[in-house]
Parts: C-alpha cells; structure tokens; sequence
C-alpha cells in the first residue's frame, strides 16, 4: 500500500494509492458499469437547476436527485429505469482494505468532472449509517479538493487530488463540509478526451446486528 497521511482527524489520505495499471483496470470496470448504467444529468431540488457534474451509481442503492424529490437513494437508474450494476470487485476489496467498517459499501457514486465542472460545499448526510466513513476515489484530471469544518463557514483547507489518489473521512470528519473549487485540465491522459472520474463508496443502512 502507498503512503498514508491523516490529513485531520478522521481524514485519511493514500497518495498515489493505484497505480498506473490499476488506475487502467479499474476504469475498464466503471466503463463497463457504464454501458449498463450510463451517465446523466440531474438536477437541483427545488430550482431544477442542472449540475455542473454528470453522474451514474454502482451497487444495490444509488443517490439521485431531481426537482421534485430531493436528495435521497433509490435502488435504479432514473432515465433507464433498471437496476444499477455491481459495484467492481477492486472498489470492495479497496473498501476492506480501508475502511475497517464490519459491512460492505451499498452505493458507489459515479461524478463524472469535465473541465467546467464544479462541486460546492456539502455534507453527505443522506445515510442511515453515519458511523460509516465515506470512501473516495479520484480517476483523471487533478481535482482541487476543499474539505474541514462541521459547519459552512468553519475553516478549509485543500489538496489536490491526483489519479490514483485514495481519501476517506468518518469519525469526527464524517460531517465534514466538501466540494470540488476546479479541475486541472490535461493534468491527466488517463481518461479518453479528458476529464476527472471522482467514485464515492458509502455504507447507507445499518448493518445487521
């Protein structure tokens, strides 16, 4: 395993995590899933206002959004109507082997950055099992990454996350506000046509007892 940094605590970081070989195998997994499951589009609650990120969920839940319903987690695609595909094999080992959590993640969700896109500060508090860490993979392009503070306003900080970078916060960070201020284009040839993949394993249930 690569180098590993607590960034803050409950803020784990692995650097350099995949290598070039793993980073090539496991998008050959997601492009698969995709074909199954494939990108869209959704919109914020509300407003409708489309987001910036185009996404897509692996696993027996996905988290969607749209005008209507708001923020939650639903067992198919929303355009197809089908059940969303397994979650590749290499995320539930990289899952095992980082989080410590006595159950596997249920939701993978696909973020698909192209070089416009942004994420603004947030918090993933849809889920049911909040002692679970949340799980974080980046693919392609540099992300500049925001993270800190249990409220909107507490103070930052940011990295930037590379391909084949791993992070995961749980713990006192479990709350954490994030998001995505840019991406670096053409920091990365990994992705046909450019572009960041960001894939974020959560647990949403409680584990049975």
């Amino acid at each position: 395993m690569s180098r590993y940094l607590e960034l803050a605590p409950g803020v784990h970081y692995w650097p350099e995590r995949l290598d070039a070989a793993e980073q090539a195998g496991l998008l050959a997994e997601i492009s698969a899933c995709l074909a199954v499951a494939p990108l869209y589009r959704p919109v914020m609650p509300g407003s409708g206002v489309p987001m910036s990120v185009e996404m897509s969920n692996f696993g027996p839940l996905g988290w969607v959004t749209d005008q209507a319903n708001g923020y939650r987690y639903e067992p198919r695609h929303p355009t197809t109507g089908e059940a969303w595909p397994d979650i590749p094999p290499s995320l539930l080992r990289l899952w095992a082997e980082t989080s410590a959590y006595p159950g596997p993640p249920e939701a993978c969700l696909v973020n698909f950055y192209r070089d416009k896109a942004r994420m603004g500060l947030h918090r993933d508090a849809d889920e049911q099992a909040t002692d679970a860490p949340v799980l974080s993979v980046s693919l392609g392009d540099t992300a500049v990454f925001r993270f800190g503070g249990l409220t909107r306003r507490g103070s930052k900080a940011s990295l930037k996350l590379n391909s084949g970078d791993v992070l995961l916060f749980g713990g006192p960070a479990r709350m954490m506000f994030h998001g995505v201020d840019r991406i670096l284009a053409g920091s990365s040839n990994l992705i046909p046509g450019g572009g960041r993949i960001n894939l974020t394993l959560r647990r949403v249930t409680v584990p049975p007892k």
